[in-house]
């Protein structure tokens, strides 16, 4: 599943690595990938709060 991140500067898509980890709504990270650039980016932690769906809709406040 991809996610557009919020950066003030950017708006990059993170590649959800664990999706149980996204849906537990204890779990404030989240493993995923950036994608940006041609070269596959080293897997990171990401704060749910900064992750929308691509559309721009914030994410459901049950997996929150």
């Amino acid at each position: 599943m991809f996610l557009r991140v919020l950066h003030d500067d950017d708006s990059s898509l993170v590649e959800v690595l664990d999706l149980p980890q996204l849906f537990d709504p204890f779990e404030p990270l989240v493993l995923g990938r950036l994608h940006a650039g041609e070269e596959l980016q080293e897997p990171q932690s990401w704060p749910k709060a900064q992750l929308r769906f691509p559309s721009g809709e914030a994410l459901p406040a049950c997996w929150l």
